[in-house]
């Protein structure tokens, strides 16, 4: 009996060391130490794509609304009733300073007119004759200051006669553009009744408010930006020229008004416009694709190429303006940073790039 425990135990013995040898030797087709066919070595650099940082030119800058106007608007009303006699324009029209616009019957005043001429003259006659009969002692100074008074006289009336007369004449105060006309030839007037408007668009003045923060940064020759949705792939620009110095209680805004030049009359007055204001100009900034940035809590980073490693620096950025962003501290213009890929990262490893920061300087160049 004990013979026979004895040998069941040897033989269990030998089957559990047989079987741990088999499970120290290597697979077949295997070599310790490496993978069959991997292609690779574990732990490489990782591939990225990275970019350079260029210096450009970042614009700060206020959005706000704005209305167009003419630069001298007027609508022309006659100052003296009458009726029409002639037209002198078409709608729509440009005329220069001074232009005849519209003429009414003057028959009347020129009447009135020859006959103050007329008393002028038969006055300076009687004024003259007094002047020699006083001088000789025969004429009394009362007498002769009586025919000096109508000469005085005459002539004063003789000269409201001629701007009653010229008053029948309607002409441009200023060249522009004449609008739609509200009367017809054989019109009667009256004094004060609209005729036509007339419109200097040549350059047009921009209205428009800014928040009383921004007072301390705005002054007059600033530039200003406009797009109006007529056009929207164009944009138009001018400059502040005057600021009301009364900032409005209600809104707490302040009224600006600027001047665009308007050489194609493609602006009209009372064009709804989306204003952008430049407050300052930053030359040389240094600017990244946005995509570059790694948020990190209330902060920003970026991972940037040093000696072949993504080393993550936190940085401060400025303006964003159509896929970049401009940094304030944490780079220079001779540093890469990795713009695709970077989600994977993690400080100080190895890194590869696919996008070498020459080719995609060239790229964005054209080449």
């Amino acid at each position: 009996m004990h013979k026979l425990l004895k040998i069941i135990f040897i033989t269990l013995a030998l089957g559990l060391l047989n079987s741990v040898a088999a499970a120290a030797e290597p697979p077949t087709g295997k070599k310790a130490g490496g993978a069959a066919g991997s292609g690779g070595k574990p732990g490489g650099p990782m591939p990225v794509e990275v970019a350079k940082v260029e210096p450009g030119t970042v614009t700060l800058d206020i959005s706000a609304v704005g209305s167009l106007r003419a630069n001298e608007s007027v609508v022309i009303r006659s100052e003296i009733a009458g009726r029409v006699d002639a037209i002198h324009f078409s709608e729509g029209q440009l005329v220069a300073q001074g232009a005849d616009l519209l003429s009414l019957d003057a028959s009347e005043f020129r009447a009135q007119l020859a006959e103050s001429a007329s008393s002028v003259k038969l006055n300076q006659l009687n004024y003259q004759r007094a002047k020699d009969l006083v001088g000789k002692k025969l004429l009394s100074q009362q007498s002769y200051d009586e025919a000096q008074a109508k000469l005085t006289q005459s002539r004063a009336n003789q000269s409201l006669q001629e701007a009653r007369l010229a008053k029948t004449q309607l002409k441009a105060p200023f060249a522009g553009v004449l609008g739609l006309r509200q009367v017809s030839p054989g019109d009667y007037v009256q004094p004060g009744q609209d005729i036509v408007n007339l419109e200097d668009i040549s350059t047009l003045k921009l209205d428009f408010r800014v928040p009383e923060t921004y007072l301390a940064d705005i002054k007059a020759g600033q530039q200003v930006n406009l797009q109006v949705d007529a056009y929207p792939n164009r944009r138009f620009s001018g400059k502040v020229y005057a600021i009301d110095p009364r900032v409005d209680e209600k809104t707490r805004t302040l009224l600006l008004r600027g001047l665009i030049p308007n050489p194609d009359g493609l602006l009209r007055p009372g064009m709804f416009a989306r204003v952008s204001l430049v407050l300052a100009q930053r030359d040389n900034a240094l600017l990244i694709p946005e995509q570059a940035l790694v948020p990190k809590g209330n902060t920003q980073s970026v991972y940037r190429i040093v000696d072949g490693k993504a080393v993550q620096t936190n940085v401060k950025i400025g303006q964003r303006r159509a896929g970049k962003v401009e940094i304030l501290e944490g780079l220079a213009t001779h540093d890469s940073v990795v713009i695709g890929g970077q989600m994977k990262l993690q400080d100080g490893m190895p890194i590869q790039p696919l996008v070498q920061p020459e080719t995609k300087t060239q790229a964005a160049a054209g080449q």
